[in-house]
């Protein structure tokens, strides 16, 4: 089965979506469609899928093909459970089960046998067993389980669950309904980690023809063997993965870009002949078979990059203390569950660091999260939030509630008091330049509201930024603004993402949640990422990751519940305690030692650092470029400088690794530095 595309276009008044689209789906071919916000891929999907009509071309396929279609959002809401209406996505099995039951009936109540219905039952039968219908239940279960639904969960009623379970039911029904032709819009949006996992794996082995639009580039590259970028207007295919596809689209425009810049010159030389000879009567025949050329002439078009290069000068927050947040061995849960929904948590959040917290959805992310935040009690053990911490926090729908009526710059900057910077400069960094800060919230697509939410958030005056899926609608280009302010933002950042890329990207360390547990994992950790589906629940409430100041504090705390002080003393002679406390105090002082070495290192690399920038600052001023020997001098100064820096940077790094085992940090250090 093969759904082909040919010269499709489709324009909304004046403007004009796209024209002249060529797409060739075949079997076993996996289709990534990747562009800008706004440039029609729900449309171009809509089209495919047979919901919208083109404006020109046609869209070809069998007659028998069967093409399932996800949205990205579900105008309506299915009666029955979650498992009836998957399982109804299975709707040729679903007509041979009920045929197989009424031949079974006639059969049961028939006095004489009769051949012919027992031949048809047979073959029924068969075609039944052949096409997988005595394993439809098992099947059922199994795409539940992979997208998430617990047992009980799969007999709740379709109408009881949120928009982002009904988009996964809805997700299921389709998988197991087999489509010839899958199309789907954004199915990650609201997937959690383990679910993606599973559902790359489902879509890596399937069979069918398959086209997606996702912003998630490793959702991409697990999945497609096949780019399509919809940009100006037009397709562009590219064979491979999203890593394959940024080398030659990058390539491709560079010789596009080559090709341009010899036209102009060559335009250029044309037009000079022309003007300088354009009076003379001896050259009037050259002259005019010039301008011709010039008028025949088909300019080379350079497509754009979709490429929202960003510069960010947050200004410095508030100072809060060293630990934003201090759990230690603390649950949390609410009063009509059956017990806590995360136990034994001990960790630490620290100034400047970005935390992303990942796992399964339902496994206590956001219960966690209001913990740290003080919006929940401990119901056991401790939790501390640091002087001075001022939140803000971006929930998921927080674009849908923006003044539709105001333009964006008002929104970005009411209340904003914007001392030395120009407000306007920074709503462009976030891709609102020019004209585009003046567009009125309404008139801006899902993606940019998105966008111009995160914005004016980041440029709150706090020091702790909560962001729950900021991703979610948001293009390729959008994602890399905000991977590049994350990057830039001088404060805090506690991170809901199911985008890993952006978690590798920003995060200094995890916090996974799962089986009612609290695990850091210092730096953006593979395993958890990626996780196996056949993990099975690690032995301690804080696996193998815990991180070592906790460890420390554990090992040495009299009062820690895995310390029994009282016995411990009976079963110790005097010489023994007076040992351990003289090896305590030999630590004790290497330890001390260390942690003066380190941040002496600090300072050192700090002020070599800043020696660097202010070289290269120097370098930078085209007018020393009037004065080679100058030039040089600094050039030469800049490369001693940087390399007194990074031997600096790499020494530090490796005392604070060694402070690091020993479970101590020095002061106004966080783990992941």
């Amino acid at each position: 089965m093969t759904l082909t595309a040919s010269g499709l276009a489709k324009a909304y008044g004046a403007r004009q979506l796209f024209e002249d689209v060529t797409l060739h789906l075949s079997p076993g071919r996996r289709v990534a469609l990747v562009g800008g916000n706004g440039t029609g891929k729900t449309t171009l999907l809509e089209i495919m899928a047979g919901l919208l009509e083109s404006d020109a071309g046609t869209v070809t396929k069998p007659r028998d093909a069967r093409i399932g279609y996800l949205p990205q959002d579900l105008r309506e809401v299915h009666e029955g459970t979650v498992r009836t209406h998957v399982r109804a996505g299975a709707g040729h099995l679903s007509q041979l089960a009920r045929t197989l039951k009424e031949f079974e009936h006639q059969l049961s109540g028939a006095a004489n046998r009769q051949d012919d219905l027992v031949v048809r039952y047979g073959e029924v039968q068969a075609q039944f067993e052949q096409l997988g219908g005595y394993a439809l239940e098992a099947e059922v279960a199994k795409v539940l389980a992979g997208l998430g639904f617990s047992g009980a969960d799969s007999d709740r009623p379709v109408a009881e669950l949120s928009g982002g379970w009904r988009m996964r039911a809805a997700l299921a029904r389709l998988l197991v309904s087999e489509p010839d032709i899958l199309l789907l819009d954004e199915p990650t949006n609201h997937l959690d980690i383990d679910s993606m996992a599973w559902l790359e794996r489902r879509l890596a082995a399937w069979p069918g023809c398959l086209l997606f639009v996702s912003h998630d580039r490793d959702f991409i590259d697990a999945v497609a063997d096949r780019i399509v970028e919809l940009a100006s207007g037009t397709t562009m295919a590219y064979e491979g993965g999203f890593a394959e596809f940024v080398v030659a689209r990058t390539e491709r425009l560079e010789r596009i870009e080559a090709a341009a810049a010899r036209q102009a010159r060559e335009v250029a030389r044309i037009e000079r002949f022309v003007e300088r000879f354009r009076y003379k009567a001896s050259k009037a025949r050259q002259v005019q078979s010039r301008v011709k050329t010039l008028e025949k002439l088909e300019r080379v078009q350079v497509p754009s990059r979709s490429e929202l290069a960003a510069r960010f000068a947050f200004g410095a927050p508030p100072r809060s203390s060293r630990v934003v947040a201090e759990l230690t061995d603390a649950a949390v849960g609410y009063p009509d569950s059956d017990g806590p929904v995360v136990s034994g948590a001990t960790l630490a959040v620290e100034r400047g660091q970005t935390v992303a917290l990942v796992g399964p959805n339902g496994a206590g992310k956001t219960t966690l999260l209001k913990l740290i935040l003080g919006e929940l009690s401990p119901t056991a053990g401790l939790v501390r939030i640091g002087a001075n911490v001022r939140v803000a926090a971006f929930g998921q729908h927080q674009a849908d509630e923006l003044d539709g009526t105001k333009r964006a710059i008002e929104v970005f900057s009411a209340g904003i008091d914007p001392g030395r910077r120009n407000l306007r400069t920074v709503l462009g960094a976030f891709g609102f330049r020019g004209d585009d800060a003046d567009r009125r919230v309404a008139e801006l697509s899902g993606g940019e509201r998105t966008r111009l939410a995160l914005a004016r958030l980041m440029v709150e005056s706090v020091n702790l930024l909560v962001l729950d899926e900021p991703t979610n609608h948001l293009d390729l280009p959008s994602c890399d603004i905000l991977e590049d302010a994350l990057g830039a933002y001088p404060g805090t950042v506690l991170l809901v993402t199911h985008d890993r890329h952006l978690i590798r990207a920003v995060a200094d360390a995890l916090i996974e949640v799962r089986h009612g547990r609290a695990v850091w994992h210092l730096g953006a950790d593979e395993s958890v990422l990626f996780p196996d589906e056949k993990a099975v629940p690690p032995p301690s409430p804080f696996g193998a990751k815990l991180p070592a100041a906790a460890v420390s504090a554990r090992t040495d705390d009299p009062s820690s519940p895995n310390q029994s002080s009282e016995p411990h003393k009976a079963r110790t002679s005097p010489a023994d305690r007076a040992e351990r406390r003289r090896a305590s105090a030999r630590a004790r002082a290497a330890t001390s030692a260390l942690r003066r070495r380190v941040a002496d290192l600090d300072r050192a690399w700090a002020a070599a650092d800043a020696d660097v920038d202010e070289l290269h600052r120097r370098l930078s001023d085209p007018a020393v470029y009037n004065r080679p020997e100058e030039v040089h001098a600094l050039a030469s100064a800049h490369e001693k400088a940087a390399d007194r820096a990074a031997a600096l940077l790499a020494e530090w790094e490796a005392s604070l690794a060694e402070l690091e085992t020993l479970g101590q940090r020095p002061e106004g250090v966080s783990a992941a530095e």
